[in-house]
């Protein structure tokens, strides 16, 4: 159902591209512009698929508070009909009778003792009226203020839901335009740019499983978490991906993770909230480290001065230089889980 959902979504980008007019990228002239572009437009993409997923974690925590105040507006309002019910019950007690004035019932009735009695257990039955009434009160208040949340809510969840939406469509059309980069060149520079990359995605995946033996291995959450990592260089980027064999970047870091006993939520921007913060010259082997502005890419940490990540659409899990700016992209921090 999801893959459907998926290949619905890129059935309207495309089509909503083509029904609109966009233009496709900047035309670009040369191999090597045409591979820089499309490297740019895809790690665009991967930025925003990041930022997708923030707000798929926050759709998450929306609609279960949403659950959580329905059911308290169920509650509230059970408590304001149950009372109002009573408020009405006490209210023909309290008025049943003659409909005459108590003192009037007094000057005629037959049995004054019974009477006066009987007032006293009016009195009662009023102040016991008002009690309920104050309740009733009390409970429409609640109900209100449980309806105004619940409203509220509903709202900020439709604006994620239409952001979400937004970043998604917006990173297809990037890889989109990338496609159409590729496209607009001829067959012979096509095939010429597929080689060399799939050349160089040999020669990292060779090189990063080479540097990933020097890994000494430990009994630290980190080391436990970095040792997954490791064991899954070649994987393919894939957004939303958190395995077996599929991976987005915080995809990679949350299951790592959990591998090691700990729990992450899929957003690089959101697992940064999580561990001890850790100055760039002081990481160790499993440190998370965080990019961007706002945050949209997570590595770990290997030692060495590199990385294992899941870098962006077109790359696989690799190892790469730990370094204070990856590509455009600010080092902010690092977190030890």
């Amino acid at each position: 159902m999801r893959g459907l959902r998926f290949r619905s979504l890129s059935f309207m980008v495309v089509t909503g591209l083509f029904l609109t007019g966009v233009s496709p990228a900047h035309a670009v002239t040369g191999l090597t512009a045409a591979k820089n572009e499309v490297d740019r437009l895809r790690t665009l993409a991967a930025t925003k698929f990041e930022r997708a997923n923030g707000l798929k974690y926050q759709i998450g925590n929306l609609q279960s508070e949403q659950l959580k105040l329905q059911n308290t507006e169920l509650l509230a309002k059970g408590k304001v009909d149950s009372a109002q019910v009573q408020v009405a019950r006490i209210a023909v007690e309290r008025y049943k009778g003659s409909g005459f004035s108590s003192g009037f019932d007094l000057l005629f009735s037959n049995d004054p003792s019974q009477y006066l009695r009987d007032a006293a257990s009016l009195t009662l039955l009023s102040r016991n009226y008002q009690t309920k009434i104050q309740h009733l009160k009390t409970y429409k208040q609640e109900l209100q203020a449980s309806r105004f949340v619940l409203q509220d809510r509903t709202t900020q969840l439709k604006n994620a839901q239409r952001s979400l939406s937004v970043e998604v469509l917006s990173a297809q059309r990037d890889l989109l335009n990338a496609e159409k980069v590729l496209s607009a060149l001829s067959k012979k520079d096509r095939i010429r740019l597929a080689k060399a990359e799939k050349a160089a995605q040999s020669r990292d995946l060779l090189v990063s499983k080479k540097i990933a033996k020097s890994f000494g291995g430990g009994s630290s959450r980190g080391a436990i978490a970095l040792r997954f990592a490791l064991n899954q260089l070649g994987d393919i980027y894939v957004w939303g991906g958190a395995g077996p064999s599929r991976w987005d970047c915080s995809g990679l870091t949350l299951r790592s993770f959990a591998k090691a006993g700990a729990s992450l939520p899929h957003s690089a921007a959101i697992q940064f909230n999580y561990g001890k913060p850790i100055g760039f010259n002081q990481v160790k082997p499993g440190d998370l480290l965080f990019y961007g502005t706002p945050i949209s890419h997570v590595s770990i940490y290997m030692g060495g001065g590199r990385m294992v990540q899941a870098p962006r659409p077109g790359k696989k899990v690799e190892i790469v230089p730990y370094t204070r700016m990856f590509g455009y992209k600010p080092f902010i921090g690092a977190k030890r889980i």
